[in-house]
């Protein structure tokens, strides 16, 4: 019987990476008081990571960028005007399929660098349109 690692691509590398920082601002917003209605939420144009609804009752969508490093610079670079626009657009999208017509939502962004050690920092910016 032969033994082989199983190596484990760049891309299976991002996904955990990224569904791990996912998983760190679920908790970032629940201690704060928010609900998480849905994660990783997916039409043909894109994905909305985390939706979540605050206290008042206002829906957020976030945006979330998990690095390992800052070799291409920090994670909120890659959110460009024209990201921040198509996540309004998946905003609006998600909210007319769950027809939450009229509701008031916005958008945020977080930032999730994940340390050698283990450790991570979080960056988070509210309502960025």
């Amino acid at each position: 019987m032969t033994h082989t690692k199983v190596k484990k691509g760049k891309k299976s590398l991002n996904k955990t990476t990224g569904a791990f920082g996912e998983e760190v601002i679920a908790q970032f917003l629940t201690a704060r008081g928010n609900e998480i209605v849905e994660r990783n939420w997916q039409i043909r144009e894109g994905e909305i990571d985390i939706v979540a609804l605050d206290p008042e009752g206002i829906f957020i969508f976030i945006e979330v960028k998990t690095r390992t490093s800052m070799a291409f610079g920090h994670p909120l670079e890659a959110i460009t005007n024209e990201k921040a626009h198509r996540i309004q657009r998946l905003a609006l999208a998600w909210l007319a399929t769950h027809r939450c017509f009229g509701s008031q939502y916005r958008i945020d962004v977080a930032a999730v660098l994940i340390a050698r050690d283990g450790t991570h920092t979080i960056e988070y910016r509210a309502n960025i349109l």
